[in-house]
Order: structure tokens, then C-alpha cells, then sequence
């Protein structure tokens, strides 16, 4: 029996737009109820929510048969991380702040069996092989595996071509708040210079092999990325959601006799 299939790599390969959400609340209660909404892809995110290992793992169990793919987010490329959000179940990894191909092609093997990778093969523990229950894991596991890197920065920029020709990246996300900040206008995306570099590069991505990803909370805005390419495409963050409509209840009923 082999691993099991990476429908959102998939879906990605046959260039599908897929429409994802940010899991931000840490807590597989909250994510389970997101995964019922219908979203193609989740955002488990370990870079800017307060998730660790044993909180990635249960939002990962409660996905389980859910139509909306997980998609872990470390706040890091480490091999050690990569390699235990793996072992727990994880097939599809966004990693922020890639600035190299160089880099991008160490996140592929740190992704990857021996002799492709250096992921250690420890899989008879793992919640991955369904604790040794698929026998052949470790010989099929590398082909469902889907890398998404964060290109962010003007270093990131420039080296975006090259990162594009990495085999076995999947996808290249453009951080457009980072971006932002990076290029000297913190908090404003909608910038018409950040705005420039970020059509331009969705652009490079969308007319290579790899997936176009990027996020935005308003509609218009994300109406433009998919204009401008962007294929997996995430349109909200659940924190987000629950403080907007919580504040609009209090602002609907405030001083209400």
C-alpha cells in the first residue's frame, strides 16, 4: 500500500485554482469547523500563530476527510521541523522567507528520502505511515510530497527565476506584506510599486511549471491576484473573521436600550 495521495499537489499539477483560508487560532476545534466550510486548502500556520508540534498534528487529524487540504506553514526551514510536521502527517509544507534556489533546493531534500533527501527514515513511529501500517511508505511517500516556498523580499525577487527552476517546488507564494515592509512601505500592499512587483512576479510563476500563490482579505484585491495568476489563492484568516464579525455585532448593538 502506498502513501496516501496529495490531492492538492494534484490539483496544483493540473492547474486548478484552488481557494484556501489561514487556520490562525491554533486549536483543532476551530480548524475543524473551518474545514467545513468548504475551502480547497487550509493554512496551518506555525510562523505567526502560536501552534507547535502537538497542535499541528491535531488540526492534521481533524482534516482527515475533509475536502479542504492542510497546508502546514513552519516559521522556518529547518530540516529537524520539516522532518517531525512530516512524520506527523503533514505532505504539504509553505515555508517563508526563500531567497535562493540554493535554499529552495535544500528545503527539497529536507522533504525527501535518502538517496533523493536527507528526511530521516524513521517512519515506523510516525503517524505518517499509519504507524507502520503502509508498509511501503518510506519508497512512495517522496512523490506525494508538495513544497510551497514564500518569496517575500527584494532579495527574493531577484532571485525568483532561479528558484523557479528548482525541481520539486511545487509552488511559489508571495508574501505581499513582507514585501511591503521590505521594499519601504509597511502596511501598504496596495502601493502601485509593491503592487508592480507583485503582477510581475505572479506573472513569472503563473508562466513557469510551478503554482502562483498569494493571499488577501478583500475581495477586489484577491479578485486582482487571480487576474494577475495567482492559482492557489487565499482569501481569508479566521482570527480575522471572528474579531470583524464580533466587532460588527457590538457596533450593530451598541447603545441599544
Amino acid at each position: 500500500m502506498p502513501a496516501p495521495t496529495n490531492v492538492f499537489k494534484q490539483r496544483l499539477a493540473r492547474g486548478e485554482r484552488v481557494i484556501g483560508c489561514w487556520a490562525g487560532f491554533a486549536d483543532p476545534y476551530a480548524t475543524e469547523v473551518l474545514g467545513t466550510a468548504g475551502f480547497d486548502w487550509l493554512v496551518i500556520d506555525g510562523e505567526h500563530a502560536p501552534n507547535d508540534l502537538k497542535s499541528i498534528m491535531g488540526q492534521l487529524m481533524v482534516l482527515k476527510g475533509s475536502d479542504s487540504a492542510p497546508v502546514v506553514r513552519l516559521p522556518m526551514g529547518e530540516a529537524w521541523a520539516i522532518k517531525q510536521v512530516l512524520d506527523a502527517g503533514a505532505q504539504t509544507l509553505l515555508i517563508p522567507l526563500v531567497e535562493s534556489a540554493e535554499q529552495a533546493r535544500e528545503l527539497v531534500r529536507a522533504m525527501r528520502y535518502p538517496p533523493a533527501g536527507i528526511r530521516g527514515a524513521g517512519a515506523a513511529l510516525a503517524r505518517a505511515s499509519r504507524f507502520s501500517g503502509i508498509p511501503d511508505y518510506v519508497a512512495t511517500a517522496d512523490a506525494q510530497m508538495c513544497l510551497l516556498v514564500q518569496v517575500e523580499t527584494r532579495a527574493g525577487l531577484d532571485a525568483l527565476d532561479e528558484i523557479l527552476s528548482v525541481d520539486g517546488v511545487d509552488g511559489v507564494f508571495i508574501g505581499p506584506a513582507d514585501l511591503a515592509a521590505d521594499m519601504g512601505f509597511p502596511g501598504n500592499s496596495a502601493d502601485p510599486q509593491v503592487a508592480d512587483a507583485i503582477r510581475d512576479a505572479l506573472g513569472r510563476i503563473a508562466a513557469s511549471d510551478k503554482a502562483a500563490g498569494i493571499l488577501a482579505v478583500d475581495d477586489a484585491t484577491a479578485q486582482q491576484y487571480a487576474d494577475w495568476g495567482a492559482q492557489f489563492l487565499a482569501v481569508g484568516i479566521d482570527v480575522v473573521m471572528l474579531a470583524q464579525a464580533a466587532r460588527q455585532t457590538v457596533k450593530l448593538w451598541a447603545g441599544r436600550g
